[in-house]
């Protein structure tokens, strides 16, 4: 793990966004947009923020200012609307339909701004029967079948976190649909448009190549059965003899030979291409890796190319000599977080500023965006205002 760098350029430097403050999935893309360089407002509500999570503590509110006004306010409304004048892209997650009864649909943004990035972050969409429907993640992946392949075959299905359908299937989708909708606005003859962003969508998408096996008859439709959900003896998870587990996907023939020769096992189990055996040689497998602990394993792979990895919790993955090496984790303002993905050979870019407090810089932004009325709503003390 390395220190944060002070700065980053960034390959969206100068692209300005504002965020309708949310939870989970708009967040997210607004700290990856920050994250790559974009002057990011976040416009928090009156009231502190809507999860109770300390504010100095949400990683994903770094690489952004924050200002608070409140939408039901006329004068908070003409702000935002001033915002939204000047800004590339604005990020919202309300349910449909909540953002133009408070006046900031993209009818009236756009009216503002015709060249405007109006990107709309949602679980089941603009429009659908479900459309209306509150949700979650787990409730998004679920029905998209992305959550019915995850989990052994005698167990139910689990979710890991919020990450594959807030995250993967949301936020990252949003972003690529603002970086998409920012290049034909910014072409000739371009102009500003609504991304609808929909995690059953982006989550669905992400199952492509799943659908694609699927019809070709090499995947079979339900969980602990396939090469890549855990059927298969050699792409799974193994317990080991203090508790901890090691990752195995030896996929390819050679690499197979490679993991068995190493886990002492070559020539004892059978074959791995007769899947009527898939049992036994799981059983044999298992029964190997459990002689060992999770480091001593992890001593045996480590130089080789067998794709056996040990399975880290969040708190031991920073330090392990790879991510460290590559600084894949940074230290800033003494919270431990993932480093901004992807790297840029010739834009770099940084944690440059730490989790937004609410209404902290509203006299700063006044400043850059030149909008002298909105230092009106800076908070006297933002500090003892984010606590409440």
């Amino acid at each position: 793990m390395t220190a944060a760098a002070s700065g980053g350029e960034g390959p969206l430097r100068g692209v300005r966004v504002v965020e309708l403050a949310g939870i989970g999935p708009g967040p997210f893309a607004a700290m990856l947009l920050g994250d790559l360089g974009a002057d990011v407002v976040r416009v928090d509500r009156p009231g502190g923020p809507v999860l109770g999570i300390d504010p100095s503590s949400d990683v994903t509110n770094r690489n952004k200012r924050s200002v608070t006004l409140d939408l039901k306010d006329p004068d908070g409304l003409a702000a935002v609307l001033d915002l939204v004048e000047r800004a590339d892209v604005l990020v919202e997650g309300n349910r449909p339909g909540v953002a133009e009864r408070l006046g900031v649909g993209p009818e009236a943004c756009l009216a503002r701004n015709p060249a405007l990035v109006y990107a709309r972050m949602t679980g089941w969409g603009q429009d659908g029967p479900l459309a209306p429907r509150a949700g979650h993640d787990i409730g998004y992946i679920a029905l998209t079948g992305a959550l019915g392949m995850t989990g052994p075959a005698d167990g139910p299905p689990y979710a890991a976190a919020n990450l594959l359908g807030d995250y993967a299937g949301g936020s990252l989708y949003l972003v690529i649909g603002v970086l998409a909708a920012l290049q034909h606005a910014r072409t000739p003859g371009g102009r500003g448009q609504v991304v609808d962003a929909a995690i059953v969508d982006g989550t669905s998408h992400l199952t492509a190549m799943i659908h694609g096996m699927l019809a070709a008859g090499v995947w079979q439709d339900r969980r602990g059965a396939n090469l890549l959900d855990g059927g298969a003896p050699f792409y799974g998870t193994y317990e080991t003899a203090d508790g901890g587990f090691m990752a195995v996907g030896a996929l390819e023939p050679q690499f197979y030979g490679e993991f068995t020769r190493l886990l002492g096992v070559e020539g004892e189990v059978p074959g791995r291409d007769d899947p009527a055996a898939w049992g036994e040689l799981r059983a044999a497998v298992a029964d190997r890796f459990r002689t060992r602990t999770r480091d001593e394993w992890d001593e045996v792979f480590r130089e080789s190319d067998a794709c056996v990895a040990p399975v880290l919790s969040l708190r031991e993955a920073p330090s392990h000599p790879h991510l460290a090496a590559r600084g894949t984790f940074v230290e800033h303002g003494g919270i431990t977080q993932p480093a901004p993905a992807p790297r840029f050979s010739v834009t770099p870019t940084a944690v440059s500023r730490p989790p937004a407090l609410p209404g902290a810089d509203a006299a700063e932004v006044a400043r850059d965006w030149q909008l002298p009325a909105l230092a009106e709503h800076a908070p006297s003390d933002p500090a003892k205002d984010s606590d409440a």
